[in-house]
């Protein structure tokens, strides 16, 4: 008879606690933050416990040193969505209620755990933003300042993605590979961003050789699968016909 699967299930509870708890920290002073830190190692600990993450004591505190260094991107990326979204009233509004601000400061965090690779957890809190957003940013994606997501829901981020500074994403964007095959595991699957871009909604860009080059906006509704230059704007050309219908007995 085949042991029974073992699944640590209420893990997941506390990862997604964990998260939420991160996220608060991340816009404390220095001595609050150290405190609220100090009081996660437990459930850290605790967490990681059950994922074999190998050193956690270790682990915990190369994350915390690097977790002190997220505030000045979050606050990058709250300013970049202010700037751009002329709905944005406030700095407040953007991190209180913009899911693209929030799915941005976790993927942030969850980045910060894959590095140390630590095992299935940076994967749980992502999968926690997503569910929460309808934002899907694999922790293993490369992001580099002031990112900004409009509206969040339906983006897709791959593992190997390079998103560089400035960028700015619209609503089902989907930066992803362009061949689903296991033997691809470990090369670079997902398009690389350049600086500037701005990429409007629901564009597809597929492919690990694929660069789009810096300042280029790419338009609503495209399928890219090649690089595009630095300094170009893509765009998708449809025909729409409107047609009159004449009111029957006029």
């Amino acid at each position: 008879m085949k042991t029974a699967l073992q699944i640590p299930f209420k893990i997941k509870e506390r990862a997604e606690l964990f998260a939420q708890h991160l996220f608060y920290a991340l816009f404390d002073e220095a001595e609050e933050q150290a405190q609220k830190l100090y009081e996660l190692k437990p459930l850290f600990l605790d967490i990681t416990s059950g994922l074999s993450c190998g050193n956690c004591e270790s682990d915990w505190k190369s994350f915390t040193i690097q977790f002190k260094e997220l505030k000045t991107k979050v606050l990058l990326d709250a300013e970049s969505a202010l700037k751009n979204d002329p709905a944005a009233k406030s700095f407040k509004e953007v991190v209180m209620a913009y899911p693209g601000f929030y799915v941005v400061a976790i993927y942030r965090i969850s980045h910060e755990l894959w590095r140390l690779n630590i095992p299935v957890l940076p994967r749980m809190i992502s999968e926690y933003a997503h569910s929460t957003t309808g934002a899907d940013i694999h922790p293993g994606a490369i992001i580099g300042d002031s990112f900004f997501i409009d509206h969040a829901t339906g983006v897709v981020i791959g593992e190997t993605a390079v998103i560089k500074n400035n960028v700015t994403l619209y609503q089902g964007v989907t930066l992803g590979g362009i061949k689903v095959d296991k033997k691809l595991a470990n090369t670079k699957r997902h398009p690389t961003i350049e600086d500037n871009v701005t990429i409007y909604a629901n564009a597809t860009i597929l492919g690990g050789e694929v660069i789009v080059g810096r300042n280029s906006t790419i338009g609503a509704n495209v399928w890219i699968t090649k690089s595009i230059p630095e300094n170009t704007m893509v765009s998708y050309k449809s025909e729409v016909k409107i047609i009159s219908k004449i009111a029957k007995n006029e």
